[in-house]
């Protein structure tokens, strides 16, 4: 049996989003695994000026791509994002809030913790 994945604040991986339903394994978790190259597992709560930075950066987020079924995001929606770019758009400061439950312990490989809580929703 598989053993549940940890947060960032060492409890159990809570859901992130099933409506988009998000994830690398588009499980609603952000949970990671050898194949995500990009680390998706930062919950975050998407806005507006972080969805045109993204865009900006070369990942479009909010057009629709319904040959992949994606919807596209808007502001409000909660969103894996990569750590990567989570540590990006801090830099740049345009972070969206981060749901510390749902963001996945590996994101600390790229991300610090207080980082993270700067920008907590929960």
């Amino acid at each position: 049996m598989k053993e549940p994945s940890v947060n960032v604040r060492g409890g159990t991986l809570q859901l992130c989003s099933a409506n988009p339903t998000t994830g690398f394994f588009r499980d609603g978790c952000c949970n990671t695994g050898p194949m995500d190259r990009g680390l998706h597992t930062v919950c975050a709560l998407m806005t507006a000026e972080f969805l045109a930075l993204s865009k900006y950066l070369g990942n479009d987020l909010s057009t629709p791509r319904p040959e992949y079924g994606f919807a596209g995001l808007k502001p409000g929606d909660q969103w894996c994002l990569c750590a990567t770019r989570f540590l990006q758009a801090h830099e740049e400061g345009a972070a969206p809030q981060v749901r510390l439950n749902a963001t996945h312990a590996n994101t600390l490989q790229i991300l610090p913790l207080d980082v993270l809580e700067l920008y907590a929703a929960d």
